[in-house]
């Protein structure tokens, strides 16, 4: 005995339900397409990755350019600077020292004399530096202090001796050293742009 069933479905309804194969000429058709679009998606990324490399390798080039432009410039404007500083160095400096060392000595001078009041001050000192250190310290009443002529010192040179301390204004070496600097510095930069 066997057993038959029903089916539901009309025969319409089961060819609708399935789709109608395309033909060999469609698939093959979209296939090329697949295959244009997928060359087509490389040659772009190919085109962006070599517009992207040589946009660095501009950028790469622009910034080098500017950093011996910069250099260039800097070098001129140091060139020019070289004989004003030199100048102020080795001219200006010792006049200034020289009319800054009674203030110096009297700024290094207070405090000591604060440590030590009744200690007498004892300022060992080159005789042409003597008057204009006199004046200024004439100002500051109330100090014992004795002069003393060392005429081996510079005229930059001042020793303060109270009791057993003892302090050294040398204007005249900071002078040289900072002119030192100065040509140092100027020397290094003229190397740098040679080099």
């Amino acid at each position: 005995m066997t057993l038959k069933l029903e089916v539901f479905e009309s025969r319409e309804e089961s060819e609708a339900a399935t789709p109608p194969r395309a033909s060999v000429a469609e698939e093959e058709r979209l296939a090329a397409y697949e295959q244009g679009y997928s060359a087509g998606w490389e040659d772009a990324a190919n085109a962006a990755s070599q517009e992207q490399g040589r946009m660095t390798a501009d950028l790469a080039r622009s910034i080098q350019a500017l950093g011996f432009t910069f250099h260039d410039a800097r070098m001129h404007v140091l060139k020019a600077l070289a004989p004003l500083m030199q100048e102020i160095a080795c001219r200006l400096l010792p006049g200034v020292a020289r009319e800054a060392l009674a203030p110096t000595v009297l700024e290094t001078l207070m405090p000591l004399a604060e440590e030590l009041a009744e200690a007498p001050v004892e300022l060992v000192l080159n005789p042409a530096a003597r008057t204009s250190v006199e004046i200024l310290l004439g100002q500051a009443t109330g100090l014992p202090l004795r002069l003393v002529e060392e005429p081996t010192l510079s005229e930059g040179q001042v020793y303060l001796r109270l009791g057993e301390t003892e302090a050294q204004i040398d204007l005249d070496r900071a002078t040289s050293e900072l002119t030192a600097a100065v040509r140092n510095f100027f020397g290094l930069s003229e190397q740098d742009r040679t080099a």
